[in-house]
Formats: C-alpha cells, structure tokens, sequence
C-alpha cells in the first residue's frame, strides 16, 4: 500500500534482556503513517474567520450609525391604510430632491396611468404559470406590451440564446457609450411545478415592465430627463436554473453600469441575505456480487453512498448557521440479493458569500472521495450541472435610493438585518451582482410570516396588496435609475461601494481548479 501523501517510518530493534536477564525476541517497531489534509497548506476554516470579521465591522457600523442618529429601533411597521394609500389614489408623495422632483413626477404619473394595463398583466401571467424556460406567454405578453407602447424601441425577442428572455434598449437622443450609463432593470416570470406562482414572478414581471415605460415615458415627454441608455431584461428560469447566468456568459452584462430588480415578500425589507448555491451529483462505481453466496466479492457502491450522506449530517456541525447542505440517494441498487455495483447522490449546498461557497464545495468533495476510500469503490463528481447562483452583494448607496423612493410611497422597508439569515434562499441575481453593481430588495404582498414557494404565496400574489407593491415598486425602480443616470457622484460612490466589497468577479471560472 502506497500513497503519495503517506509518510512511513520502521525500524527494527536489537534483542533486549528483560530484569531476570532473559533475552526478550526481535519486535520490529510499529509502522506509522501520516496523511496530511488535501488542503494542509491552508488554515482551515480561514474563509469563514475573514468574512466573519467583516460581517461583525458592518454590524458595529450600523450601530453606530442608529446611535448617532438617535435610532434606537428599525423603523415601526405603517398602519394598513398607509400601506395600500398607492390602491386608492395611484399617486404617491414626493419630496423636492435634486431638481429631479418634475421628473418624479413623471414617472409617478406614468406609473398611474398605467396602472390598470400593469394590473392586467399581472393577472394574466399570474393565471398562466409557466415553469423554466417554458414561459412563452409570460415574456411575449411583456414584450407585447412594450410594442404597443413604443413600436419604434430596439426589442430583441427572443434573446441571447434563450427562446424566453429578452431585450429592449432605450437610449436619450444624446447617448455617448464613452460618457454616459447605463443601467439594467429586470424582470422574472416564471412559476413553480405544482404552485404556480408560489414566489410571485409575476409581480416582478410587471414591476420591470412599470419602471421601463415609465423611464420611456419621461424621456418622451422631454428629451433632457435624462441623458444615458436603459435595458429591460426579460431573464427565464430563476427557480430550477440560473437563466442570468447563462444570459451574463452571452454578453447580457458586458456594457451595463448597474442592474436593478425586486422580489415580492412578507414585508418590506431594504434587504437580505441570498445564499449562493451549487450543485453536485455524485456517481460511484463497485463491484456487483450476490450478496448471499459470494458478499465478499463485491464492492458495495451503495456502502459508499451511506457512508457519504452521514459524512455530509456530520459536516453540518463544522459549517455556519446560514450555510445548507441538503441531499437525497436517487439510485442506490436494484435487487436486495446483489452487491449494489452503482448508486449516487444528488446534492446541494449553500453559503451566504462566495469565499465560504467554494470552502463548503472543497469540504464536500472531501467528504465525497473519503467514503468512495472507505468503501473501496470509485466515485465519479460532477458539479454544476445546473449552473450555480452566486451569494448576492448588495450596492449600498443604491440600496439608499430604493429606500428613499419607497418611503415617498408610503412604505418603510426594514433595514438589513431584520430578517434572520435562517430564512435566506437563493437566486441568480447574485451572479448579476458580483459583475456589476445591483440590488435586489423585497416588497411586501402576503401577510408577515406568510412563506415563498407555498400555495398561500401563490394566492397572495393576485391580490390587491400584489398590485399595490408592483405599481410601488415600479415607481421605485424607475426612480434609482434615474437617481443613477443623472447623479454623477452618485454613479461614483456606486462604484466605489462595489469595488470596496470585491470588485467584479469572474464568475464563470470563479470553482475552477477547487
């Protein structure tokens, strides 16, 4: 038995006499071997202290920041009219700001004029759930809209390799790609098997479609709105894939700024943590052997698969609270009397930042190869067949513009924070947010406490507190784009915030060599 990473030592020893003088055999001296950890250049766990220690300087900040703002608490919860005000007189209230306060104007009064058609749609997409890459109706009723509004806008349709995503640009009459942005705004729609529209798409479908045309309509109404380019984003197949991963490898975020989005949910919160998220199956491969007569001449693959699903229970003890590993054997055999030759795992794993993503991923793989030894089987590991989502990083100063507008509406979203990291999911936007800066707030629409991807979600995103929030939120979206296209020093600390917390990622290459 060799190993390249083993390290052996033996010797043999000279007769000895014990106390009466009687000689005592040769003993050869035990062997000993040592194994080093596959990372053992590394100090384990470091991934996790680093972001640990930044997590920790971010939450003394806001302290100190609440304490000398004299805040002592998040903001109160609004009572329930102060909530739904936008459903009774589709306006909102709009302080003097910036000298773009007109313009505000504008966008409000476009989203309010709107907003029976945007009602409309939202219903409509919300009666038609399609699921991942299968939503025809949804991303043609969206574009349909945007023709019959502007028929002379660029619209590519369908766009960048997907039959369901799209493109439409809106450029100022003095757009120079040298000295202006530009910024993206996007919109999901697809539903979940069995649900529908259990995480309300459809309201962020017409909450993108909202902001556009009322950016559009701004600009029509005087060319000197603003002077930049936007993009609104038609991105498939957010629940079961990564359709903004596969549309950022075609070019969708090469010339883009800033992209911007929100997501339904049980309150209004500036915003949350998202995990990142990858997936791994796992094949191995024995020796088949009836288990009766000749167990000893088989390789069990289904012992190795065992041997990793505890391996995986008792790795949860040495990871973070908000990371996840959850998995299932799918094939574990076929007949009880044979030696199971094959058998895999299907696997997920989650952490809340990219570093500890591709910790986690190393770990699981250790623990995959360990029990593929212990089994003496071979194992075969395949990661990201489904192209992974990434932790979303959140653009501060943009974040502040969202905030702002909404309080404007009448909403106060929750600062960071509020929502327990327990209750994080994940979605591909992150993989957005780590090549450009972005924010990805939520907006209420279901009853506090109510929980995403169940039937009880679904109900509440065709309700009139959903089309409150998308006709809100359009306003809001449309308001930090313009925010980001007029306000130069805006634009800077943007991307000074994003640099400060990374800069851009490759992240089509980010597991390579793990």
């Amino acid at each position: 038995m060799t190993d390249a990473n083993a390290q052996g030592t033996a010797s043999h020893t000279q007769p000895t006499s014990d106390s009466s003088g009687r000689m005592t055999p040769n003993r050869p001296a035990a062997i000993t071997r040592h194994y080093d950890a596959p990372d053992a250049d590394c100090v384990r766990g470091s991934e996790y202290s680093e972001i640990l220690a930044l997590e920790t300087e971010q939450c003394k900040r806001a302290a100190e920041h609440r304490h000398k703002c004299g805040l002592a608490h998040p903001e109160q919860e609004r009572s329930r009219g102060e909530r739904q005000g936008h459903g009774k007189g589709r306006g909102h209230r709009l302080d003097e700001d910036s000298g773009l306060a007109h313009i505000r104007r504008d966008l409000a009064a476009s989203v309010a004029t709107r907003a029976d058609s945007l009602t409309a749609i939202l219903k409509a997409i919300h009666a038609h759930p399609e699921t991942a890459y299968e939503e025809y109706f949804a991303s043609r009723t969206l574009v349909d809209a945007v023709r019959k509004a502007y028929p002379n806008l660029s619209i590519e349709y369908p766009a960048f390799g997907l039959g369901t995503a799209f493109k439409v640009e809106l450029t100022s009459a003095d757009y120079d790609p040298t000295k202006h942005r530009t910024i993206a705004i996007l919109s999901e729609y697809d539903a979940l098997p069995g649900i529908g529209h259990g995480c309300g798409h459809n309201v962020i479908a017409v909450s993108g479609l909202g902001a556009f045309l009322a950016l559009v309509d701004a600009l029509a109404a005087g060319p000197e709105a603003f002077s930049g380019r936007v993009l609104y984003y038609g991105t498939p197949a957010e629940e079961s894939d990564a359709g903004k991963e596969l549309m950022a490898r075609a070019g969708a975020f090469e010339q883009v700024d800033a992209a911007i989005m929100v997501h339904p949910y049980f309150m209004d919160v500036a915003d949350q943590a998202w995990l990142g998220r990858r997936e791994c199956r796992v094949t191995y491969t024995g020796v088949s052997a009836h288990a009766s007569s000749h167990p000893f001449m088989g390789r069990n693959a289904l012992d190795a698969a065992n041997l990793a699903y505890q391996g995986l229970g008792l790795l949860r003890q040495q990871i973070p609270g908000s990371d996840r590993i959850h998995a299932i054997i799918d094939h574990g055999g076929d007949a009880p009397n044979l030696i199971p030759a094959t058998a895999s795992l299907h696997i997920n794993i989650r952490s809340k930042h990219a570093p500890t993503l591709r910790a986690l991923s190393r770990r699981v793989e250790e623990v995959l190869r360990g029990a593929a030894l212990m089994a003496g089987v071979s194992a075969e590991v395949t990661w990201d067949s489904s192209p992974m989502t990434m932790p979303v990083r959140t653009n501060r100063p943009l974040l502040k513009r969202w905030v702002s507008a909404q309080r404007s509406v009448g909403r106060h979203p929750y600062p960071p924070g509020t929502v327990s990291d327990t209750l994080a999911a994940s979605t591909d936007f992150g993989n957005v947010s780590l090549r450009v800066p972005g924010i990805h707030p939520l907006i209420q629409i279901a009853p506090e406490g109510t929980g995403m991807h169940t039937v009880e979600f679904a109900h509440c995103a065709d309700t009139p507190a959903a089309v409150d929030a998308a006709l809100d939120a359009a306003f809001g979206l449309a308001s930090v784009a313009l925010d980001f296209l007029v306000d130069d020093e805006l634009a800077q600390v943007v991307r000074a915030d994003f640099e400060a917390s990374g800069g851009a990622v490759d992240v089509e290459g980010y597991f390579s060599g793990m």
